[in-house]
């Protein structure tokens, strides 16, 4: 393994499972002067890109005040805190990207269901 692997498997982070239909909380770090503050975005994962590795992606959907807003994280930064799963949806695509053109009771997800283990 060379050097550039190396620093690369450091900075991976221990996260849970991030899928498309997810709704996540994204606790990312924002510097404001010489403060430094904690800003969450909570939303719905419409695209996950790049697989497992240092450069993987999420792309954020949320609806804030009535607009539409997305936020590309890259998932192993030292700016994302951490990444919380809120809620799972049952989807049948990869990407969600429909979901941007629809509105209201349309877009909602079905939820999943976790059975109990015996």
């Amino acid at each position: 393994m060379n050097k550039l692997d190396l620093f690369n498997k450091k900075q991976l982070k221990d996260l849970p499972e991030i899928r498309p239909g997810y709704t996540v909380r994204v606790h990312q770090k924002i510097k404001e002067g010489d403060k430094e503050r904690i800003q969450i975005f909570e939303g719905l994962v419409i695209a996950k890109k790049h697989g497992r590795g240092i450069n993987s992606m999420i792309t954020v959907r949320k609806i804030s005040q009535g607009v539409g807003v997305e936020r590309i994280f890259p998932v192993h930064s030292p700016v994302i805190e951490k990444i919380e799963v809120v809620k799972k949806s049952k989807v049948r695509r990869a990407k969600l990207y429909y979901i941007r053109y629809k509105s209201a009771k349309a877009a909602r997800l079905k939820e999943i269901v976790e059975k109990p283990k015996k």
